[in-house]
This record gives C-alpha cells, sequence and structure tokens, in this order.
C-alpha cells in the first residue's frame, strides 16, 4: 500500500464538474494506492502514521506538529496510478495493483482508520471516477510512504 501526503492549506476534488470532497485549512491531501497483498493491517499502520508525521510548523517555524497537533483535515484520494510498474519500456504497468473490488475496501477501510483516529474530517473523492483534484501544497511538504507489512514496518524506538 502505498499513500502520498501532502501538507495543504486546502484542497478539492471534482467529479463531473461537482466538488464531492474539499478541505480548508492546515490539512493533509492524501493518494491511497492499494497493491495486491495488502490487508488491513497495512492500511491501519499508514492511516495512524498519517496522524502522527510531525510535518506542519510549529510556532518557531519547525516541522513539529502532527496533522492530530493542528486538529487538521484529510482529503482521500484513490489512485491506483500509484502501483505502477515503469520500470520497462515506455508503457507503464498495473498488474500489481489491487483488484477495484479489494482496493475500494482497502481505501474505505484507510479512511475509516482516520475516522477512528479521531481526524476531525475526513473528506473523499469517488472511487474508479474520472477525478479533478486541486490543492496548495503548502511548504511544499510532500511525503511519501509505502507499507506491505505493518509488522515489518514497526521497530522498536
Amino acid at each position: 500500500m502505498k499513500a502520498v501526503l501532502q501538507r495543504v492549506s486546502r484542497a478539492s476534488v471534482t467529479v463531473d464538474g461537482q466538488i464531492v470532497g474539499a478541505i480548508d485549512g492546515s490539512g493533509l491531501m492524501i493518494l491511497i494506492g492499494v497493491e495486491q497483498g495488502d490487508s488491513e493491517k497495512d492500511s491501519a499502520y499508514l492511516a495512524q502514521k498519517s496522524t502522527e508525521l510531525r510535518i506542519f510548523n510549529d510556532e518557531a517555524g519547525k516541522m513539529n506538529l502532527s496533522l492530530m497537533d493542528v486538529g487538521g483535515a484529510c482529503l482521500v484520494v484513490s489512485q491506483f496510478t500509484l502501483a505502477a510498474d515503469w520500470r520497462k519500456g515506455r508503457r507503464p504497468g498495473f498488474s500489481r495493483a489491487a483488484a477495484p473490488a479489494e482496493g475500494e475496501r482497502l481505501y474505505l477501510h484507510f479512511v475509516d482508520q482516520l475516522k477512528g483516529l479521531g481526524v476531525k474530517k475526513v473528506e473523499t473523492g469517488v472511487f474508479g471516477a474520472d477525478m479533478k483534484v486541486e490543492l496548495v501544497n503548502d511548504g511544499p511538504v510532500t511525503m511519501l510512504l509505502e507499507n506491505r507489512s505493518a509488522d515489518a514496518a514497526v521497530t522498536t524506538g
């Protein structure tokens, strides 16, 4: 499972000319890509990590605060192209992407995990739709989180 976190001051997603999700103020735009073999454990781990990463500025201007510390919101959009294999040839392959039903299930699980962790506002796109995403990347700050197994990724300390 992969997540691209972008610290934003605002973000929105539009489907067929209608805004279906939007956040305003400090928050995260999160793109989620689900791959074959990903699990609820991976989804839960990435959701927790997304809320805990200290990537928001404190009073001194240092990245020292988490999404939860600033009371930020999230806009979560599914993006199967994060599973692209671009190493061979010029056309990316998507054979590593999870089947649509499984991708949607784990995407929605990720969203539910964010809500369960206490994120004050969680907005979404429409799974599988052609979406137009607009955002103001604050910083810019962008992080790529990858997790194949939450157990393997967690270490002491």
